[in-house]
């Protein structure tokens, strides 16, 4: 469903991601792993069409990712930043990202969306005085309003509170339960290991390590993952 060819990503002299090749196959679940500035978060960016590479191709199903009409419109882009408006009510925001996806505004299918989130009862409250952990409640309804056959996610549990962090993993597993595929980069190994099928590392802007969870225990690649990161330090 979704392929890299040869990426590479350059923010000035600095190699944000250099020849890194990876298919993805329709209804995986992928969790990307790496230290800080490994290039998860670029990756992503790509892959929803939010940023070019410097050279190599990236295509969903067949059709390039930087498409506005045709590739970006099957996929859900979650990340920490939630990309509310704070002056805007759940539900305004909802309705606004609705019409932006061209969808029919039903403010009681928006209203229920609201209540899968646990937001019920506030809905009609600008987003500026929820606290964090709500307001990636809501824009993890925002994100998926759309019903995306690819769901990207760039640490999507980054302050989220309970509720949140339950409606999410229920959310994920029910998704990929029905197919959908999902490109999640996290920190979190144990989490990331419990939701996915299959583990990438980037490392130095290429895929360091790939492999299904059926073929490896938690443990074993805690330790693999762990070598990485020990070797990228001594060599730092």
């Amino acid at each position: 469903m979704i392929e890299v060819r040869g990426v590479a990503k350059y923010f000035g002299r600095f190699s944000a991601l250099r020849d890194l090749h990876l298919t993805i196959r329709k209804g995986e679940f992928v969790a990307v792993f790496g230290r800080n500035g490994a290039g998860k978060t670029t990756l992503l960016r790509i892959l929803a069409g939010l940023s070019r590479p410097s050279s190599g191709t990236v295509t969903i199903q067949g059709q390039s990712s930087q498409s506005p009409q045709n590739a970006r419109g099957m996929m859900g882009y979650l990340s920490h930043n939630t990309a509310l408006y704070g002056d805007l009510t759940a539900l305004e925001n909802l309705r606004f990202y609705t019409r932006l996806f061209g969808l029919a505004a039903d403010d009681a299918a928006l209203v229920k969306r609201i209540r899968q989130v646990g937001l019920m009862g506030r809905e009609r409250e600008a987003v500026r005085n929820y606290s964090r952990g709500m307001q990636q409640r809501l824009a993890i309804a925002r994100a998926f309003l759309h019903d995306p056959a690819i769901l990207l996610l760039d640490e999507p549990f980054t302050g989220l509170d309970q509720i949140g962090t339950e409606f999410l993993k229920l959310y994920l597993l029910d998704a990929h339960a029905r197919g959908n595929t999902c490109i999640m980069a996290i920190h979190d190994v144990p989490l990331g290991y419990e939701l996915a099928d299959r583990l990438v590392v980037i490392d130095k802007g290429i895929v360091a390590v790939d492999v299904t969870r059926a073929a490896v225990s938690l443990d074993e690649f805690q330790r693999r993952y762990r070598a990485l990161a020990e070797e990228q330090a001594d060599a730092g």
